[in-house]
């Protein structure tokens, strides 16, 4: 685990360019399982999720070359057991039972791991693949699946999860007969996965609203594909713009991807240009108070929401923010008000009393976005702070420090 040293109070500009998001290319990387042949991914962050990713990978049989931006996946035979060391240390790796289930038959996968934010069942995944078919154990830590052949199923979610929705999508692929989810997330991951597996040759459509329907088919081939920018890395620079009181261009962004956010920042009183594929930023001299309830997409993203809570700090008035999809994604704030934060908590919700004059102290990283949090309430804070478990951090931003540096801020990197 590394550490950031944060000297805070400089008002940051200048242009940065977003990556290749995330939460998309994690699942493609899993969807080319499915396929034969050699696959081209242009835009690919670098990130530790995408290392981990790999492993799983390679440990499946799966050749792969990567030189940031592009990855390249080469997949001829595969087997269906996952190491469980790297499964349990990102949640993600979960996404690969859906693909190997239906293209080898079974599938043996660790119980995933992740960011301590809450309950994240995944019953809902478990219960898509038993409608299509499949029988599933639980052996100690792993979950063992098998299908001879999964078949189709109308299947309605009691919830629209993100990964359960990816991942009987990419089983259905190769099931016979048709597929319905009903209820489906609708977030612009998933249209990417949609769009990915199309060009494979699968025959899906729906991606981006309730209801997605996929007739399977018997084989699936490759093909070269461009990831989305990501969304919550966008966000979260708007947002280092805004709580330094600073300006800048975030570049490779698509903007109603971010439309909730941007309202948002909107009503707080900054200043937005809106481009087809750029958002310029003027920061106001005062930043107004707001509330706000996270919701899956197209409602405002949970990814953003501890973010929000360190941009609050500095508003002037009282804001509200209400979580609504995970449980317990405010652990985050305790850190917070170790730089003298004014957070009261209430159930689901915090409230925010600002602005604070935050000053610099010693702070702990507990997970990917809360440690994002901390980033920029240490960029508004007065003195020099310090951030460890910056591991955490490195999961989701690519040298997260560089580019703040770039953009003016004072930010130094120090390995343990």
């Amino acid at each position: 685990m590394g550490k950031f040293i944060i000297e805070g109070q400089r008002s940051l500009g200048g242009k940065v360019r977003i990556n290749g998001a995330k939460n998309s290319v994690l699942k493609l990387m899993v969807a080319a399982l499915l396929g034969q042949g050699t696959f081209s991914l242009e835009n690919v962050p670098q990130i530790t999720d995408v290392n981990t990713m790999i492993g799983v990978l390679r440990a499946l049989g799966v050749q792969v070359q990567f030189q940031a931006p592009r990855m390249q996946l080469s997949v001829s035979s595969v087997q269906g057991s996952t190491p469980q060391e790297l499964v349990k240390a990102m949640r993600a790796s979960i996404q690969v039972m859906g693909p190997l289930l239906a293209r080898l038959g079974h599938v043996e996968v660790a119980k995933p791991g992740g960011c301590a934010i809450g309950r994240r069942p995944l019953d809902i995944h478990l219960s898509g693949f038993q409608q299509m078919g499949a029988s599933i154990e639980s052996e100690g830590d792993v979950f063992v699946a098998r299908a001879p052949r999964l078949h189709g199923a109308d299947i309605s979610f009691r919830y629209p999860s993100v990964g359960a929705t990816e991942n009987i999508m990419m089983a259905a692929t190769l099931a016979k007969g048709r597929t319905v989810i009903r209820n489906a997330a609708r977030e612009p991951e998933i249209v990417d996965i949609q769009d990915f597996l199309n060009q494979m040759g699968a025959r899906i459509k729906g991606a981006g609203t309730p209801v997605i329907t996929i007739e399977g088919v018997h084989e699936l081939g490759c093909t070269d594909f461009t990831v989305i920018p990501d969304r919550i890395e966008a966000g979260t620079y708007l947002l280092a713009f805004l709580i330094t009181g600073g300006s800048g261009t975030l570049e490779n962004v698509i903007p109603e991807h971010i439309g909730p956010l941007l309202d948002l920042v909107q009503g707080m009183g900054a200043h937005l240009e809106v481009q087809e594929r750029a958002v310029e930023i003027l920061s106001p001299a005062k930043l107004r108070p707001f509330s706000l309830s996270t919701n899956p997409y197209p409602g405002f993203p949970t990814d953003l929401q501890p973010q929000m809570v360190a941009v609050a700090t500095q508003a002037h008035g009282q804001s509200e923010l209400v979580e609504a999809v995970f449980d317990k994604r405010f652990g985050y704030t305790a850190e917070l008000k170790k730089l003298g934060a004014h957070i009261d908590s209430k159930e689901q919700a915090v409230v925010v009393h600002g602005p604070t004059h935050l000053k610099a102290n010693t702070l702990l990283a507990g997970d990917l976005r809360g440690g994002a949090a901390l980033v920029l309430a240490a960029l508004a804070a007065g003195g020099s702070t310090t951030i460890e478990g910056v591991d955490h951090i490195d999961r989701g931003y690519e040298s997260m420090e560089t580019r703040l540096l770039r953009l003016g801020a004072s930010v130094k990197r120090i390995a343990n």
